[in-house]
């Protein structure tokens, strides 16, 4: 009954041990050999457990590298952190300084502002009815008009040569 995989009576069934007393024996206890003690150069290895030493080894150099690169990496990270960090601190000062700047700007085109450092940087003083002087000017034009006409040509070598030659023969 306890092989069947249904059970149809109302008990349950008992739970059978995986291992079976009887076939189980009690051993002698074994001696343990004694080996002799051996030369290391006489030890013979075998090509199998030479190649299991050589990947173990092998592992050991590539997770030591791992290692390694990552840590680098992370270094590296740090730095340019570090930088980004800096650069965030001199941006805010400069916009900061800016700002100020603007605002002093806006302070200088207010005509109160103005007027009050003429006043006390420039020792300035507002116009009176009394300092104000009236001046005639006569309805004469006082504009030169041109004596000369000029005229500007481009002109080939040969032309700034001929006309050269031209200006000393005129001036003797």
């Amino acid at each position: 009954m306890a092989s069947a995989k249904y059970q149809y009576s109302t008990s349950p069934r008992k739970l059978e041990p995986q291992y079976d007393k009887r076939k189980k024996k009690k051993t002698k206890k074994q001696k343990l050999k004694v080996v002799e003690e051996v030369k290391r150069q006489d030890i013979k290895v075998s090509k199998e457990e030479k190649k299991r030493q050589k990947r173990i080894t092998m592992l050991i150099v590539m997770i030591f590298a791992v290692l390694l690169t990552i840590s680098y990496r992370n270094s590296q990270i740090n730095e340019r952190f570090t930088e980004v960090q800096n650069m965030k601190k001199e941006l805010s000062a400069l916009e900061k300084e800016n700002e100020q700047l603007k605002v002093n700007i806006e302070n200088s085109y207010n005509l109160n502002y103005v007027e009050q450092m003429a006043k006390e940087k420039l020792g300035m003083q507002r116009l009176t009815n009394s300092n104000t002087v009236y001046i005639n000017l006569p309805k004469k034009d006082y504009t030169e008009s041109a004596s000369e006409k000029v005229v500007i040509k481009d002109q080939t070598w040969i032309e700034k040569v001929w006309n050269k030659i031209k200006d000393l023969i005129i001036d003797e």
